[in-house]
């Protein structure tokens, strides 16, 4: 009995039934079975150990092959569990004293959850990195076997390790129960499906164990909370030494730090997590975005509405935020009448309310409602992060109800403004990820309506591809009502960002009863397309502060010059010239403290203020100024009309670099 698969280049193999990865290379060549370090089966990844399939297209896996690193990371996750063990063994306890959770891919790497009688500390990372290179040059053969299900329970009961117990009884009856073994039956064995390179050798050289954090056992608060050892790795080193760069530039962008830095924000205890407040500075740069949008959606012709921070009950049952969402709602205010009161998760509801507030005809459509309304989410404490996850956040929202005929040149000039926003802000790297449902999540997770699920989903495909939007799709990731498309940008070091989404949403708007009238008389329900291009102010200026380092454009500057005047005497005509530039909308402040000129200039570099003007009795006598400027070559003796026309072009122009002045 043989198999017959199918080559890259189409051709057909035949091989003897049950032959795995292994034997598949080494009937193409001995030159690839040497370089195999796995195979490739359609869009599944696996090792030279397993079988191949009758019929599989197949690809086999060597070192000049991007599939190489996600094998070589997997096995990295081992050998550093089989360190793990090794070093807490030569402290004396017992090997069942180590206790192992789960050790998966992750982007760029690698982790692995272990329960252990003692903390890890910063310097175990060395020692275990040591003892993960020494296994590596060991070059252990891994061997890849199965148990049935009463034996792997009966080995893990009797190591007194209840994760792996779990993760077994969690498996379904009839799956096959996996294990990797290196070093032979005196090494390291882990439970697990693969797939693996062949040995402790074929592992890239390239990677480094990073940091240790605590993890609660499958992200469950009221679990054991077990300590998770981090890793990345590369195919060069090359790309690790990039990414150990990036790691260390993102740490001097990190927006948490300039943040406080820039006085742009805090978070306050007392207020609460994940609700901050914007200082002064951070409430211009609010006042510039919404100055944009505004100006943006009036020209797309969007008609702006205000919504109440809460509702009664029966508002998010009617909308299916309680019945899918509310784990990530504040809990509810219950009045002595009984009433039930929530703070807002979202705006869809009331805006679903102000098109129902009037009879509508398609002569009304689209209807495009806009606001920038603050909403409340319950995030998961550990999942908070400065600006970037946040429980109270002013979203750039709006709601375009359409008809099926409108959609596409709806949902179109929603990715247009995208595209207008990204080049604003210096974003040249996205991709849009079109997140749909899971069947098997149809009645919980998702609406049950399985038919319009696929005709919405076909709807946003075509308009992706018509319109030439590079996608990705992503399974069992939409919103509860629709698919959607989620944003995904990287900053200027190349950090990603999940930044705008734009979302179809086919149930809420029947859930609602909203009806327009069409061209033939007849009531039909419309589509409604959520947006929210600019996000919300805290993710977006979360963003703004790491990709440019807090070195803002001029026109979304807090503060765009400071004024330093050389002595008292020239406070006067500061002041003259901080009135000039307020005229034509330019902010500024004088700086009169007492410090030296040279201090003063200090502080408004630490500040990142765009334009230092300098005065004293030269400039004072000729009605000049001298600058300094993060935009542009330095000048003096500039007249003030000029410079401040000059910053004013540049400001209503929103450019991301100032041109050089010309006089």
């Amino acid at each position: 009995m043989q198999v017959r698969v199918v080559l890259p280049d189409g051709k057909g193999l035949e091989l003897e039934e049950g032959a795995t990865g292994a034997d598949l290379a080494a009937a193409i060549g001995p030159g690839l079975a040497k370089a195999a370090l796995g195979v490739r089966l359609g869009d599944r990844l696996s090792d030279l150990q397993s079988t191949v399939p009758n019929g599989a297209t197949v690809t086999v896996v060597t070192n000049k092959d991007s599939d190489a690193i996600t094998l070589q990371r997997h096995t990295l996750a081992h050998i550093l569990a089989q360190a793990v063990r090794d070093l807490f063994v030569a402290e004396g306890y017992p090997p069942e004293s180590v206790k192992m959770g789960i050790g998966p891919v992750i982007e760029n790497g690698f982790y692995y959850d272990f329960d252990l009688p003692r903390s890890l500390t910063p310097d175990d990372l060395a020692r275990l990195e040591t003892r993960m290179r020494e296994i590596i040059a060991a070059d252990l053969p891994l061997r890849k076997y199965a148990l049935p299900r009463s034996q792997a329970l009966a080995r893990f009961r009797a190591q007194g390790d209840p994760y792996k117990v779990e993760l077994i009884e969690d498996l379904p009856e009839d799956e096959t129960i996996t294990f990797y073994e290196q070093g032979g039956e005196e090494g390291f064995t882990d439970l697990c499906r693969g797939p693996h390179v062949p040995s402790t050798g074929s592992v890239t050289p390239h990677f480094k164990l990073m940091n240790l954090a605590g993890a609660y056992w499958r992200g469950d608060e009221s679990r054991p909370m077990l300590q998770r050892v981090y890793g990345v790795a590369f195919a060069t080193a090359e790309e690790l030494e990039h990414h150990l760069w990036q790691l260390e530039e993102a740490k001097k962008r990190d927006h948490r730090k300039l943040g406080a830095e820039l006085d742009i924000f805090v978070l306050d205890e007392d207020v609460g997590p994940g609700l901050p407040l914007w200082l002064p500075r951070g409430a211009v740069m609010i006042d510039e975005i919404e100055r944009l949008a505004k100006e943006v959606e009036e020209e797309a012709g969007y008609d702006r509405v205000r919504s109440p921070h809460l509702a009664k009950q029966r508002l998010y049952e009617i909308s299916g935020h309680l019945a899918h969402y509310q784990e990530d709602m504040y809990p509810p205010m219950e009045l002595d009448s009984g009433e039930r009161y929530y703070v807002k998760p979202m705006n869809c509801p009331f805006h679903h309310k102000i098109f129902a507030a009037r009879p509508r005809s398609y002569r009304d459509l689209p209807l495009r409602l806009a606001e920038y309304g603050t909403c409340y989410r319950y995030e998961d404490s550990g999942a908070l992060t400065g600006l970037l996850r946040v429980r109270s956040m002013q979203m750039n929202d709006a709601h375009i109800y359409c008809s099926e005929e409108q959609f596409e040149a709806e949902f179109l000039a929603v990715v247009d403004l995208y595209l207008r926003y990204f080049e604003l802000f210096g974003v040249d790297d996205y991709v849009m990820r079109f997140s749909k449902h899971a069947p098997e999540g149809l009645g919980k997770k998702y609406v049950d309506q399985p038919e319009l699920w696929r005709r919405t989903e076909g709807m946003v495909r075509d308009v992706l591809v018509k319109a030439n939007v590079p996608f990705v799709e992503q399974e069992d990731e939409a919103a509860f009502y629709g698919p959607k498309i989620d944003v995904q940008i990287r900053s200027a070091i190349g950090r990603e960002f999940t930044l705008a989404t734009n979302q179809v949403d086919f149930a809420v708007p029947e859930r609602f009863g909203l009806e327009y009238v069409d061209e033939h008389n007849e009531r039909r329900t419309p589509l409604c397309i959520h947006r929210a291009p600019l996000s919300t102010h805290e993710r977006l200026i979360g963003f703004l502060i790491e990709h440019f380092a807090g070195d803002f454009p001029l026109w979304l500057a807090p503060e765009q010059v400071r004024i330093v005047p050389i002595a008292d005497r020239h406070a006067d005509y500061a002041h003259e010239l901080q009135r000039r530039l307020g005229a034509v909308g330019l902010r500024s402040e004088v700086d009169l403290s007492n410090e030296r000129m040279n201090a003063k200039i200090r502080d408004a570099e630490l500040y990142k203020v765009p334009y230092i003007a300098i005065v004293g009795d030269q400039e004072e006598q000729a009605g000049t100024l001298s600058f300094r400027s993060r935009q542009e070559p330095e000048r003096k003796g500039v007249p003030v009309e000029a410079f401040s026309l000059h910053l004013k072009d540049a400001y209503d122009r929103r450019l991301l670099k100032v041109e050089p002045i010309r006089v």
